[in-house]
């Protein structure tokens, strides 16, 4: 057969939906689901995943930003805009089960198709430039003063950083249910926030305030992380006293309804994708924690956070 006889034919099957698997999700134009504003930490995760499955074989890749509450609603337009379809992904994370056990929204992760884990991240806490304080020590002392008067700003209610503020709140005796939490609907909003100086202390990844930190436009006061971050002049909590360390990570999810040979297409494109140039570029330019987890590991590793988690937040006056 011909070649372009050939690309007629397979043209003529797409239409008609009725191409071989392979041929349907490995290949196919696929669209994501970045259920945060741009600017954020899922936004570049998404992005350079996409970037990487399209050198990993995918065609093209298409993207679609829907802030808002920890990332319910951009699950819940994923899980009744893209049942049974094997071309859709989703970005979630530690992010997305911390908001659903704050927020109880309708839709809940369990109802699409988890595909991987693909990285970690520790947070990072900030003053602006001009703050007055000047450390995290600082700013425990007026957080034991008035809790209400420090005025944390970071991603959604149940984020990373947010848990971590409670829990910080808990260690230094003060009540985490008074602490004075912003949440913003992407990292970009963070950022604004911290240089504006509207909030006292920011959290994020480092991914989201680096070029700030090092253009000196961002003091970093602390870390999430076990041990000093690379790039990052800040203690970790541990080394302040407080019994605080926490770790974000991103993954990424099929929609529902997709079948088992479906998922295991989807899966192993991820897969794929994590082994390229353009997503080893990524990790390392972003200071990312390669954490790849997929098939039923990753289904357990699902349900023991949402477990784990759950048990932080109570203890941290959180839920």
């Amino acid at each position: 057969m011909r070649r372009d006889t050939f690309l007629r034919s397979m043209a003529a099957l797409a239409a008609a939906g009725v191409l071989p698997l392979s041929a349907r999700a490995a290949g196919a134009n696929l669209k994501m689901m970045i259920p945060a504003n741009p600017g954020g930490g899922w936004d570049g995760t998404g992005r350079a995943l996409g970037k990487a499955l399209q050198e990993a074989g995918a065609g093209s890749v298409s993207y679609d930003n829907k802030g808002g509450a920890a990332g319910a609603i951009g699950l819940a337009q994923f899980v009744n805009a893209s049942k049974g379809d094997p071309n859709a992904l989703m970005m979630m994370g530690a992010v997305m089960v911390g908001g659903i056990i704050t927020g109880k929204p309708p839709v809940n992760l369990s109802q699409a198709t988890p595909l991987a884990r693909l990285i970690s991240e520790y947070q990072v806490f900030v003053l602006p430039a001009e703050s007055p304080l000047k450390s995290m020590k600082e700013v425990i002392e007026q957080l034991k003063k008035d809790p209400g008067s420090v005025k944390w700003g970071g991603g959604s209610r149940g984020s990373t950083e947010h848990i971590a503020a409670a829990m910080i709140a808990r260690e230094v005796g003060a009540d985490p249910s008074k602490i004075n939490y912003v949440a913003f609907r992407g990292g970009g909003e963070a950022v604004a926030a911290v240089l504006g100086g509207n909030v006292t202390v920011g959290g994020s990844g480092y991914t989201e305030f680096g070029e700030y930190i090092a253009t000196k436009k961002m003091r970093p006061i602390a870390v999430t992380s076990p041990t000093r971050l690379k790039g990052v002049d800040a203690p970790t909590l541990k080394e302040l006293g407080l019994n605080v360390e926490i770790g974000n990570w991103r993954g990424v999810y099929g929609a529902p309804g997709i079948s088992a040979e479906q998922r295991k297409a989807l899966t192993e494109l991820v897969v794929k994708a994590t082994k390229t140039k353009a997503w080893a570029q990524a990790v390392e330019a972003n200071g990312w924690t390669p954490a790849l987890l997929a098939g039923p590991e990753f289904d357990a590793f699902v349900d023991n956070e949402f477990a784990s988690l759950r048990a932080v937040m109570a203890k941290a006056g959180m839920i």
